[in-house]
Order: C-alpha cells, then sequence, then structure tokens
C-alpha cells in the first residue's frame, strides 16, 4: 500500500521552483513555508520540523539558493512584513504558519552595477 502524500498549503506552489525542499529529520509536526528572495527573483517552497530554528532555515535557503559562501548575517528576515529579532527562536515562537512566506533579503541596501 503506498504512503499517503503529504498536504500542503496551495500558496506554496505559487511563484516557487517547483518541488520542496525538504529540511530535517524531525517526526514531529512539519510546516510547509516559502522563503523568498528578492534579489534573485526567486522563492524555493520548504519542508520544515515546527521546532527548526529560524537561524537554520536561512543556512538551508542561503544553500538552496546557491548562496552557501554568504553569512547570514549579512541578510534580515521577514515575517508578515516584520523583522524577524530572535534568528535562534523556532518558526512556531516568531509565528509561522503552515504557508508562511519568509523574506530574506540583504541587510544593507546594495550598489546596482
Amino acid at each position: 500500500m503506498n504512503a499517503p502524500a503529504e498536504v500542503v498549503p496551495f500558496v506554496t506552489a505559487l511563484r516557487s521552483r517547483p518541488g520542496i525542499v525538504r529540511v530535517g529529520t524531525g517526526s514531529g509536526p512539519r510546516l510547509t513555508v516559502r522563503v523568498e528572495l528578492p534579489e534573485q527573483w526567486d522563492t524555493i517552497a520548504f519542508s520544515v520540523s515546527a521546532d527548526t530554528s529560524v537561524a537554520d532555515l536561512v543556512r538551508e535557503a542561503l544553500a538552496a539558493f546557491r548562496l552557501s559562501q554568504a553569512v547570514p548575517e549579512d541578510y534580515v528576515v521577514k515575517l508578515r512584513g516584520w523583522e524577524v529579532l530572535g534568528v535562534s527562536s523556532t518558526l512556531t515562537e516568531c509565528g509561522a504558519r503552515d504557508g508562511s512566506t519568509f523574506l530574506l533579503t540583504h541587510r544593507r541596501r546594495r550598489p546596482v552595477r
């Protein structure tokens, strides 16, 4: 018998790359969130444990965006328009829900070349 398919929110398919990046192996509840990087005009959907820290999500997102050499502290993370100040807190502690979108952008403005 086939295992039931994971149900994901509709919003994870909007303007994001095909597929979902699975992060962590926790057996607890999982959230499907999107991370948007406006500098690349790209969005990736992630399936993460609810107890994943925001810092871990940022590291995984930078790697998925092929920015593994980037310093996570040079980026700011926003949820619902507000900066997430405690990046060591879990996704549920910062108010993320299934289908939430995180904005990941440079902390300082960069010159246009």
